[in-house]
């Protein structure tokens, strides 16, 4: 049994904050909260990209590997050459212009230019008409050709790259652009990968390889990735894998899914996503790793991503280009009003037209002969209409355009070489990806905020459990082992983990009692499911002392790390991990386990598990994942107590802020193992409906569990945060803050950040039907109504104006199941609008977006939503403007936002009062300055 790779696991943020017990809370919460899992998400629900979606024959790809002519025999799929230019030397002029011409006011005034070019309407010279035009055009034109070349460069350089390819036996150079699907290629260490490739084998004799990924999300944490071990053991260059077919899906944008299916020998094999690696991975800590191509050129997972920041347009661009039309419309009614007027003096005139020295003579030298230029009233009253155009085009100035530009180009300038803006601990700068809505960040009336990551700085630190219902934290918690940490001696060295984690003495104490007693038993459970439920891949470090080691645990989510590092304090270090096992040293003694499956994440279950065989020939399920997840599963009589226990010490993590998570153990029986073996092949072979197969195979083993305990870890806030959220407050700017924390967590934040007080009164709805959700937002409108009234803005006999009281809303993700998308949203607008602050929790990534597009459609209020994580994106792209967040998971929100930057602090540099506006009107007034004079 092959394990199944996970995907990154990720925890509710928080951090530590002060209790709010000294404020007025109103919570609607009419249904208990159920004990099964609860629906996460809009009634939308989750977007997913192609492969996980399901897939059926006509969307699948036959691949014969190694035989890349009969592979492209029936399709020809694309070669592995790309092209990130866009033009071409034939094709630049024509698709230049017709891009430029685009802009509705350069096709203006080409009418206008052409128009002067007529004899009848040349009112001023031909060429000055021209001029302005073309110099516009050209130097555009000059600065995408400029661009466009160091595209074609950069193509030239990366399709001229070479790797080595198998053929008739060997492997030899090829250039990355003669690279076909179905060949078989090796990678050596530190390479580069030329396509989208699945392992064959590596030179780890498990299959494993490590990847970085930084240039594909940003992550520079390693990933494992392992080849099938039905494939590892035969060596491509002494037997040909004859009769060998990948059926996979199509090229599809999901960087993070693949679903296909090996087959050869008369045996299927399922493959997944840890068993591809993309283009762009570098392979790292493996010598070489050898892997057939699927996906090559323009159909790889990172060309598919490649598409730029979304297109947006400004406030004042359209308010500009609202202006320009009125002006149009003014520019036609005056130039009517001249061509009626001169049909009318015509019409008085004609006759005296050859002793009209200022009419349109020919020539002056024939005297009182008729000799001038006349082509009847209708005509004349045209030609006049025209010419007045001509004289009149000051009205829409040229200029105004390039003016808009060079102000955007400076405001741009400044704002990346702002030192206040820089952040240090990433060494990265602001940057503006979308230089056309510049001046929006000074109109900015709402500001929507994810929470790990953007206002905490996503690095965790493992700081109490809860044990079998006995909590271990307080102040013995903040004691450090007078040893310096854990350590293990290895082949004469001594190795130790790398960070160093603060732990309980008396928890320690019951871990290393030779008292073979229950509750001894159910701590060492504890700490084995922390080391052993995980994706996380120890590497061995060298030091300046080459005595010591230290063990660094690399992984894609910090959640993880944490914990690892935590059992490894404890005395349960994690050593090895290979697709077929993991190798844990508990308490000095090295043991073994049989990874024998595993099941990932994903946000309906909430959790994830593991099956492992242990050395007394045991077979455990452990399970860990969120509390309103895990407490649905666990069996409830024989825990009632500790299940009690437990949840009271969750809520005090929380409103530590603390990110909570719950751990589960049961022990499976050889016949639930064997049927739950049976339902894991079906399922994960199965090329159509795998991933519901799957989840449902999960759900029916995650069953009955034994709780083992809960864990508390801590994510700071970042620096600047509290000042940042008081200053944009305070200049009537809105923060809502949009987490998927459990509830406790999220208010505890609130308080930290300021986003909450003391003395506000907090509106809290937990609803779980539709009908209670209605109730709740009735009421909550009814008690902002009678706050309001009672704390009116008016003078008292001091003369001094009362304070208004604030209000604070605080909604969970399930009750938005109810409202978003239904005839609710309109209730929840009017309350979430009459509050001061808007707090929601356990929301998911579409229901971010949707409380965006809840004011963004509603209101002309400016959005600005803010993130750091592939689930901000959805908001990121919703909202006018988009910042994204250099943080520590990956570059999902920079790629998709409009503007990033490395601190959220910075945020309150960019947007406050309205400098950019004021600077970009300023440059305006001086461009219409500068046409008026003329």
């Amino acid at each position: 049994m092959e394990m199944c790779r996970p995907s990154s696991f990720r925890k509710n943020p928080s951090s530590r904050s002060r209790s709010a017990s000294t404020a007025d809370r109103i919570s609607f919460a009419p249904d208990p909260l159920p004990r099964s899992g609860t629906r996460h998400g809009s009634r939308r629900g989750d977007s997913f990209g192609g492969s996980q979606r399901e897939i059926s024959d006509e969307d699948a790809r036959l691949i014969h590997v190694d035989e890349p002519s009969k592979t492209n025999e029936r399709f020809e799929f694309a070669g592995n050459s790309i092209r990130t230019s866009k033009y071409s030397v034939l094709t630049f002029l024509p698709r230049n212009l017709y891009e430029q011409f685009h802009r509705v006011a350069y096709l203006y005034f080409l009418l206008i230019a052409v128009l002067n070019q007529l004899p009848q309407l040349a009112v001023f010279g031909r060429t000055a008409s021209i001029l302005p035009l073309a110099f516009v055009l050209l130097v555009t034109a000059v600065k995408d050709a400029y661009e466009d070349y160091r595209r074609h460069r950069s193509d030239r350089i990366e399709n001229n790259r070479t790797a080595l390819v198998l053929t008739n036996g060997e492997f030899h150079r090829k250039r990355w652009k003669d690279i076909r699907v179905g060949e078989i290629i090796k990678i050596n260490a530190d390479e580069t990968l030329p396509c989208d490739m699945v392992l064959l084998s590596t030179s780890d004799p498990t299959g494993v390889a490590y990847i970085q990924t930084i240039n594909l999300d940003g992550e520079s944490n390693l990933k494992t990735r392992y080849a099938k071990q039905e494939t590892v053991a035969k060596n491509p260059r002494k037997e040909r894998l004859l009769g060998c077919t990948i059926k996979c899906e199509r090229p599809n944008r999901n960087i993070y899914g693949f679903y296909a299916n090996m087959e050869f020998d008369h045996k299927r094999v399922s493959l997944g996503p840890s068993n591809i690696i993309l283009r762009g991975c570098e392979l790292k800590n493996t010598s070489w790793a050898v892997g057939v191509s699927v996906y090559c050129g323009r159909e790889t997972k990172v060309m598919l991503n490649s598409s730029g920041a979304p297109s947006k347009r400004s406030r004042l661009e359209t308010h500009m280009n609202r202006e320009t039309i009125l002006l149009s419309v003014f520019l036609v009614f005056l130039c009517s009003t001249v061509s009626v007027l001169a049909g009318i003096w015509l019409g008085t005139h004609k006759d005296e037209l050859d002793l009209s020295q200022y009419y349109r003579k020919k020539d002056y030298s024939k005297g009182n002969v008729e000799n001038y230029n006349y082509y009847g009233i209708g005509l004349e009253v045209f030609f006049t209409f025209l010419s007045s155009v001509i004289v009149f085009q000051i009205m829409i100035p040229i200029s105004l355009y390039i003016s808009m530009e060079l102000v955007r180009l400076g405001q741009a300038y400044f704002m990346i070489r702002d030192a206040r803006m820089y952040d240090e601990i990433s060494n990265s700068r602001f940057q503006c990806r979308a230089l056309n809505i510049n001046e929006d960040l000074g109109q900015i009336k709402y500001v929507f905020s994810d929470k790990t990551g953007t206002l905490t700085e996503n690095k965790m630190e493992f700081r109490c459990a809860s044990v079998q219902g006995v909590d271990y934290s307080g102040g013995k918690a903040n004691a450090v082992d007078v040893n310096g940490g854990y350590s293990i001696l290895v082949d004469g060295k001594v190795l130790k983990p790398k960070v160093t984690v603060k732990t309980d003495p008396e928890l320690v104490r019951l871990l290393r009692s030779g008292k073979e007693m229950e509750e001894r038993k159910h701590a060492r459970d504890f700490f084995l499911a922390l080391s052993a439920c995980n994706t996380i891949v120890p590497l061995v470090v060298e030091t300046a002392d080459p005595a010591v080691r230290l063990i660094d645990y690399q992984g894609e989510s910090p959640d993880e790390q944490a914990l690892v590092y935590a059992a490894a304090a404890y005395g349960f270090m994690l050593i090895e991990r290979t697709s077929g096992h993991i190798i844990i040293d508990i308490l000095g003694e090295r043991q073994r386990f049989d990874v024998l499956g595993l099941h990932e994440f994903d946000s309906d279950r909430k959790r994830m598990s593991v099956i492992i065989g242990c050395p007394d020939k045991t077979v455990k399920l452990l399970v860990k994942g969120a509390d309103n997840s895990m407490f649905g599963v666990i069996e409830q009589f024989l825990n009632m107590d500790i299940i009690r226990s437990t949840e009271s010490h969750l809520h005090t993590y929380a409103s530590l802020g603390l990110r909570t998570l719950v751990v589960g153990i049961r022990e499976l029986s050889s016949e639930d193992f064997e049927e739950w073996q049976s339902a894991y092949e079906r399922a994960n072979t199965s090329l159509f409906g795998r991933s519901s197969q799957l989840r449902a195979v999960a759900v029916g083993i995650e069953q009955n569990l034994r709780i083992l305990g809960a864990s508390g870890i801590e994510d700071r806030l970042q620096g600047g945060v509290p000042e940042a959220i008081e200053s944009m407050r305070q200049a009537g700017i809105k923060v809502w803050v949009l987490t998927g924390d459990k509830q406790e967590t999220a208010i505890s934040i609130g308080y930290s950040c300021r986003l909450l007080t003391n003395s506000m009164t907090q509106i809290i709805i937990n609803s779980r039907t539709k009908e209670s959700c209605r109730k709740s937002l009735e009421d909550a409108m009814a008690m902002v109504k009678k706050i309001r009234a009672m704390s009116p803005l008016s003078s008292d006999t001091g003369g001094r104006d009362s304070v208004k009281v604030s209000i604070g809303l605080i909604i969970d993700g399930q009750s938005l199941v109810y409202v978003l998308d239904t005839e609710l949203e309109e209730e929840l607008f009017k309350v979430a609008t009459a509050c001061d602050v808007v707090l929601c929790c356990r929301v998911a990534p579409l229901q971010k977006a949707g409380i965006v597009a809840l004011i963004k459609n509603r209101t002309d209020d400016m959005t600005l939503a803010i993130g750091d994580g592939a689930n901000d994106v959805s908001m990121i792209q919703m909202a006018d403007v988009g910042i994204g967040i250099s943080g520590q998971e990956g570059r999902q929100a920079v790629m998709a936002s409009d503007f990033a930057m490395g601190q959220f602090r910075f945020l309150e540099c960019s947007i406050r009062g309205s400098p950019l506006l004021v600077r970009a009107l300023h440059g305006l007034h001086i461009d219409n300055c500068d046409q008026s004079m003329e």
